[in-house]
């Protein structure tokens, strides 16, 4: 299971911060992030770290958006800053998890968070 909050209204310009934790008992972390999904459009990235700290943007998150790993392994953070109307979506997060001894990779989803950036 995963815990996501840290939405609401911002105006342009602001910043906002999205925790996320994640509860799967039995599994090991091999990635989690953030994908957002605007009204109208499909689901996307915006950015995803590995276990081994790695990190990977969307184009539009790059420069304004840092994902970062809590105090285990199982929390992430986005920390979003130079927020436009364009950012404006429900932000989902997701990790990917594997059991022990398998390379079979499990997808969790959060229930999303809304997002709204006002001009």
């Amino acid at each position: 299971q995963l815990q996501a909050s840290g939405g609401g209204l911002v105006q342009a310009g602001g910043s906002l911060r999205l925790p996320c934790a994640a509860s799967v008992t039995g599994f090991s972390i091999n990635r989690m992030g953030w994908y957002s999904q605007a009204p109208g459009k499909q689901r996307e990235l915006v950015a995803t770290i590995t276990s081994d700290g790695f990190t990977d943007y969307a184009e539009s998150a790059a420069g304004r958006f840092i994902i970062a790993r809590g105090i285990t392994k199982n929390m992430v953070y986005l920390q979003m800053t130079s927020l436009t109307p364009e950012d404006t979506a429900v932000y989902y997060c997701n990790a990917r998890s594997v059991r022990p001894g398998s390379t079979y990779e499990y997808e969790h989803w959060g229930q999303g968070t809304q997002v709204t950036v006002s001009s």
